[in-house]
């Protein structure tokens, strides 16, 4: 689907048209994957346009750019108000956005140092990731023939440009083959992930999601929902997991920024359950809903207003 274009995107500090926001053909980012993003959402909620978890992303933002050697003129301060300054420029009530700060054109070569560090932050109007229905109705998914990156190869806990060209092969093999989405085991065989998103498995009123060392990227949804799940009684266990523990799974479930939080159906035309969305994960669902629509107080401070520009 193409990306709904808004007005302006925040390019280097400065405010500037939508289709004049550009880099040149030999940017190094371009030919080596230098870059590291974030994905956020800004939720339309009762008392107006708020960002959820901005720091937790704004933070793993900077922590990525420190790990590939990438020194940023903005600071934490200062990349809060620019991803409030576009929100307002744009006029979204909601919208997803998308920081990226990536290499530069100037020099060409492994050795990504002597190219300028760019910081670009756009936003757009994005519906449900995996498709509207799937929220309710859960997702046929298949376990990826592809692997994730085997330890100290590629940092999984840096979200790099680099790391998704592994994601889009796990996505396309996915898609090609009529699923929705695909599981990715890690080097060793044990579950990790999905293409862009973390996986909770419930078995026996337990909830179990692989630790960050099956190489994946230490979400922030994913942290939101382990905080919820242990208000609402659960005990979260943080495990290995084998693949055929997902054929048997009472539930499973994805969470993302983009996918929010989606059940997953079947896994490799293996109906997970009763192949609906489960009660554990109609809970969780109900309780992250209702705080990212100001429905319910916010009251581990996940909501950053955009029109007050701090924590509701």
């Amino acid at each position: 689907m193409p990306i709904p274009e808004a007005k302006y995107i925040w390019f280097n500090g400065e405010l500037v048209p939508w289709a004049e926001a550009k880099v040149h053909v030999l940017t190094h980012a371009l030919h080596y994957g230098s870059s590291v993003f974030e994905g956020m959402r800004c939720y339309d909620t009762r008392r107006g346009p708020a960002v959820f978890c901005l720091d937790a992303h704004l933070m793993r933002l900077l922590r990525s750019a420190k790990i590939y050697r990438m020194p940023l003129k903005y600071g934490l301060e200062e990349l809060r108000e620019a991803v409030f300054s576009i929100i307002r420029a744009n006029g979204h009530r909601a919208c997803y956005v998308r920081p990226i700060v990536f290499r530069g054109y100037r020099e060409m070569g492994v050795d990504p140092r002597g190219c300028p560090v760019e910081v670009v932050i756009a936003t757009w109007e994005w519906g449900r990731y995996l498709g509207a229905e799937a929220i309710e109705q859960g997702i046929d998914v298949c376990v990826s023939s592809w692997n994730r990156m085997a330890p100290n190869t590629l940092p999984a806990l840096a979200k790099a440009g680099a790391n998704y060209a592994n994601s889009q092969l796990i996505k396309m093999e996915a898609l090609e083959n009529g699923y929705a989405e695909a599981i990715v085991l890690d080097v060793n065989g044990y579950v990790s992930e999905g293409s862009g998103e973390n996986l909770f498995l419930v078995s026996e009123g337990v909830i179990y999601t692989p630790p960050l060392s099956n190489s994946v990227l230490r979400g922030v949804t994913r942290g939101c929902v382990i905080t919820l799940a242990k208000e609402l009684g659960y005990q979260v266990v943080e495990s290995a997991i084998s693949r055929e523990m997902l054929y048997i799974a009472d539930e499973l479930f994805f969470t993302g920024t983009a996918a929010e939080i989606t059940p997953i159906r079947s896994v490799d035309k293996i109906t997970i359950g009763n192949g609906q969305r489960g009660p554990v994960t109609q809970r969780i669902q109900d309780a992250f809903f209702r705080i990212v629509q100001g429905l319910d107080p916010d009251r581990h401070g996940w909501l950053s207003p955009v029109y007050s520009g701090g924590q509701s």
